[in-house]
């Protein structure tokens, strides 16, 4: 099935058998998980991901490049490519991961779909692996989300409609100091507005922003 959606055949299959083990499943049945090629496929993302937006926008500077790279391969962003080819069904995992969530999960999405992506890469190499995940950038790329600056429209309507600035707050951090993940929930006049998650303060801020300017249009206040 993943390799209808991603028009991609393994040669060897093993490969991808080991791509969808969550490390709760190998543990469960002590066989190979996929935090290895996760760790590989995390590299070959972001190395194709730079060349892609080199080409496709020749004229801009590094500040942007980086920024847009930031959101390609954050892990919300990955979580979404993983369910355009439905990893989310098929990922094998333990009982207790399965039975809180796991299928759901921005972690284990983002990190299946980047083990998958190092297993194609051992499988055939660099020319084949860009050639499948330029064709998922490509379509990110036409997407809003990759320019808008949901922080700064957030902010404006707050203080328009509210008077106030909105604030962000740091709810929890996961993972070690060199690969952290940021949970940020931002308020306005003490009343929550938005959650959003990221690998910097900048990238869950932002998330935390979209969600409070839907909630704000929800209310059906003019602005």
């Amino acid at each position: 099935m993943v390799e209808q959606y991603l028009q991609y055949k393994f040669k060897n299959h093993r490969l991808l058998d080991v791509a969808l083990t969550h490390s709760s499943y190998a543990n469960e049945y002590s066989v190979e998980s996929n935090e290895r090629l996760e760790f590989l496929g995390d590299a070959v993302i972001g190395c194709v991901t730079a060349k892609v937006l080199y080409k496709h926008f020749p004229d801009s500077p590094e500040g942007k490049l980086s920024k847009l790279r930031s959101v390609i391969v954050s892990r919300e962003n990955l979580a979404n490519f993983a369910r355009q080819i439905n990893l989310q069904d098929i990922v094998l995992l333990g009982k207790g991961e399965e039975n809180t969530g796991g299928r759901e999960k921005v972690s284990n999405l983002s990190g299946a779909f980047e083990a998958v992506i190092g297993a194609i890469y051992l499988d055939s190499g660099y020319t084949k692996v860009y050639s499948v995940i330029s064709n998922l950038i490509a379509n990110c790329i036409k997407s809003k989300d990759l320019y808008e600056d949901y922080k700064t429209s957030f902010q404006e309507i707050s203080q328009k409609v509210y008077k106030s600035i909105p604030k962000y707050l740091v709810v929890s951090e996961e993972g070690p100091s060199h690969d952290k993940y940021f949970h940020i929930e931002v308020k306005i006049n003490n009343r929550i507005y938005g959650n959003g998650s990221g690998k910097s303060k900048k990238a869950a801020e932002q998330a935390a922003a979209k969600e409070g300017l839907k909630m704000i249009k929800k209310s059906n206040i003019h602005f």
